[in-house]
């Protein structure tokens, strides 16, 4: 509502300082031209880097997929595994106590 209200107001003085601004925009003009050069090098440099690195970029992502599926992989298996290494060092112990010592 407020916006509303000031929506006249605001209208006045963006026209009222946007032709005050209007000689300066005219007279920056100029300037702009001469930079728009400089601005297609950068756009250039950074295509080309990009194009460089995209590779090592690629190959950084396979190995990180990898090493993620990998550590899926595990968590879903060691605590399916945890009670097969419990019985399998029950049974380890047992066979430790039942068998002899050896007498040198």
């Amino acid at each position: 509502m407020v916006s509303l209200l000031t929506l006249p107001f605001r209208l006045v003085f963006g026209i009222l300082f946007g032709l005050i601004a209007l000689p300066f925009a005219l007279l920056a003009l100029p300037l702009a031209l001469l930079y728009l050069p400089f601005l297609l090098l950068r756009v250039l440099l950074k295509g080309i880097v990009g194009l460089v690195l995209l590779p090592f970029v690629l190959v950084a992502a396979v190995i990180a997929a990898f090493v993620a599926v990998a550590a899926i992989v595990l968590g879903v298996i060691v605590p399916m595994l945890v009670p097969l290494a419990f019985v399998a060092c029950c049974v380890w112990l047992a066979l430790r106590l039942a068998s002899r010592t050896a007498v040198v």
